[in-house]
């Protein structure tokens, strides 16, 4: 098997994975990767993570031509926006993840640092995420968003929409994107009792010992 042709799999088995627990529902969320030639193999429009099919990926060759398989999510502008900004980025997600959604509906959210300080995991695996406000689906604009963070968040949080997380790889984008909605999920479920978070120098503390990006 190639390494293109594993990367269609891992693609499509981490994607029903999402899928089956109850991430993204329906024809939503979106999903993309490098490839070893800096192509990318993205989920076509209007199809199910459940039953993404690994030889219908869109594929794009080096230059951003769509040269093989079905019509690309319209949310390419979004993907193309993280690639473009970070060399770091291997894949991006983007899910419709139930509680970081109804998370980004709260009033007293800080749209700078949209996930409370929880756990160290939200820290270590995404830094601070950018809640953006809301835009139509497909909308372009999207992009230019992310474009003007300049590289500097891995993750953000469109408002009453959903998550999208950029990776080193596409395992490393899932298992981030799951984090960002475990974190969300704990906010909401603790939302009433004012839960004790981590201090800020234990969150400090956890940015020097894991490298991660912050102050951007």
């Amino acid at each position: 098997m190639t390494a293109e042709a594993r990367l269609r799999e891992q693609i499509c088995l981490l994607a029903k994975s999402m899928f089956d627990r109850g991430l993204t529902s329906g024809s939503t969320g979106n999903i993309s990767a490098k490839t070893e030639d800096g192509g990318l193999l993205v989920s076509p429009t209007g199809t199910s993570f459940g039953r993404l099919d690994p030889a219908r990926l869109s594929r794009f060759d080096a230059d951003g031509n769509h040269v093989e398989g079905d019509k690309p999510t319209k949310e390419m502008p979004l993907h193309s926006a993280f690639y473009d900004t970070r060399s770091t980025a291997g894949a991006v997600v983007h899910l419709h993840s139930c509680h970081s959604v109804a998370l980004s509906m709260m009033p007293d959210v800080d749209e700078d640092n949209f996930l409370p300080p929880l756990t160290p995991y939200g820290i270590m695996k995404l830094g601070r995420v950018k809640l953006l406000p809301f835009f139509l689906p497909g909308d372009p604009a999207m992009g230019e968003a992310v474009r003007g963070l300049a590289g500097k968040r891995s993750a953000v949080m469109l408002a009453n929409h959903g998550p999208v997380v950029a990776g080193k790889d596409v395992e490393a984008a899932c298992n981030a994107i799951e984090e960002l909605e475990d974190t969300a999920r704990l906010a909401m479920l603790t939302r009433s009792v004012h839960p004790r978070g981590l201090t800020e120098a234990e969150v400090r503390a956890l940015i020097t010992k894991f490298d991660v990006e912050w102050d951007g």
